[in-house]
């Protein structure tokens, strides 16, 4: 019994039952279309496997369901009778089970495509009407302030380079290892391009040998999904550090957020933090799975049942995280009046040697000219911008009276106007940008069809 148990992976694979359902209606009519099955035995397996789906919440499982899989055909055989065994000839759990796989994860893989698309569009959303008003936010570097005040789109960027990752993951998904058999294929005459076009797949596996062994699309996919979780969890830490009352640029609506259990003036960030720390689940499965993968030998080994909790958790997490965040950004409070009380004069020393720059002098001369500033400002213990004229024409006599502009941060903005950069024209570049992938991306993502 311990070891019955041991084996037993029905408590997690129930997960494929209607997966499973599909790849043996299109299994059966390949039975059907090789003469291994009469039209009369596919029609009555048909129906045996429709009416299974329809009543796959209400049946029970038995002890001795090892697998989904022959839950399944357990139960059609007491719907159908002996016909039902029939349905499993020439086809192994080996190459039943990859398919199963790859069928809910090509169909998870939209839902989650759609989900990141829809955060993106969100930040997107924000970033534009946050434009309307002229958002200036000091930026950081190690983690100390920046030479200039940044407005941002980066973490939209970064997320849609996961959304393409994404398509290119479910693309590898979408390849069909039914027919491969156990290990060698199928004897039988079963054609594989019709299970293909039954089940929708883009391409057939190569190798029978591979097919039912290679895990490199689930490997794959744990991998975006720690990828993407690194970004969230950068993003969430960002909100985490600007929503604290040190900075108070942002705030949590209260649906995204806690109250302490002793501290009653907290409000604790717990979706954020929560999204921070599932990112170390994330990595974890990867990780455990590639560990899995390194030492086993050619073709199918039952190590590679532990594929499917680790893509189930991976799954549910992502989605989960997905949603949070989306409801997290589309109900941020931006709070513009302590971003502008935030930046500083000493945040634009960079401007100023920009601007000797500008004067005809070397970049190089011109940073030690600006440091020079810099510490002429902090001996005398004013502000950068508060130094005279004739103060800073004792470091260079390139300064004139037009060295006041460069203490606009305005201007300090706007003259970032290469593509990519912080002007306003640069950042609705940047949004155009990110809209129109997400539209393409939308066409060539379109919602994948149930298979017949």
């Amino acid at each position: 019994p311990i070891m019955e148990k041991f084996n037993s992976s029905i408590t997690y694979d129930r997960h494929l039952w209607e997966a499973d359902v599909q790849g043996s209606k299109a299994y059966s009519r390949g039975l059907e279309k090789a003469g291994l099955l009469t039209k009369a035995e596919m029609d009555q397996i048909l129906h045996g496997l429709d009416k299974l789906r329809r009543a796959q919440g209400t049946f029970k499982l038995n002890p001795n369901d090892e697998d989904i899989h022959t839950a399944n055909e357990r139960r059609l055989k007491e719907l159908i009778g002996e016909t039902a065994g029939k349905l499993h000839t020439g086809r192994s759990r080996n190459d039943q089970v990859v398919t199963d796989l790859r069928l809910w994860m090509r169909q998870n893989c939209s839902m989650l495509s759609a989900l990141l698309c829809e955060l993106i569009r969100t930040m997107v959303d924000r970033a534009e009407a946050g434009a309307e008003g002229v958002i200036y936010i000091r930026s950081y570097t190690h983690p100390l302030k920046a030479p200039q005040p940044r407005p941002s789109t980066l973490h939209a960027v970064a997320l849609t380079r996961d959304s393409e990752r994404l398509l290119e993951v479910r693309k590898r998904i979408n390849v069909l290892p039914l027919g491969s058999g156990a290990i060698a294929g199928n004897p039988l005459g079963v054609d594989r391009e019709l299970l293909r076009a039954e089940l929708d797949f883009g391409a057939i596996t190569l190798n029978s040998m591979d097919a039912t062994s290679e895990r490199d699309f689930v490997a794959e996919f744990l991998f975006w999904a720690s990828l993407c979780m690194t970004h969230l969890s950068r993003m969430a830490e960002d909100l985490i550090l600007y929503g604290t009352k040190e900075f108070s640029f942002v705030q949590l609506s209260d649906a995204y957020s806690t109250g302490s259990s002793l501290m009653p003036q907290k409000k604790n960030p717990d979706s954020l933090e929560l999204i921070r720390s599932k990112a170390g689940r994330v990595f974890g499965r990867c990780a455990g799975l590639l560990m899995t993968l390194k030492g086993l030998p050619s073709t199918y080994n039952k190590d590679l049942q532990e594929d499917k909790e680790a893509v189930f958790e991976v799954s549910d997490t992502m989605s989960a995280v997905l949603q949070v965040a989306t409801g997290v950004i589309s109900t941020l409070q931006i709070h513009r009046e302590n971003m502008g009380r935030a930046l500083s004069p000493d945040m634009l020393a960079t401007d100023l040697a920009y601007y000797l720059v500008r004067k005809g002098m070397p970049f190089r001369q011109a940073h030690e000219a600006s440091g020079k500033a810099v510490f002429m400002a902090e001996t005398k213990g004013v502000a950068l911008n508060q130094l005279s004229l004739q103060e800073l024409q004792t470091i260079s006599p390139l300064f004139s009276g037009d060295v006041s502009h460069v203490w606009d941060y305005g201007h300090s903005v706007e003259q970032y106007e290469a593509l990519g950069g912080t002007a306003r024209s640069s950042v609705d570049w940047q949004i155009g940008q990110l809209r129109a992938l997400l539209r393409a991306q939308q066409t060539e993502s379109p919602p994948h069809a149930s298979p017949k």
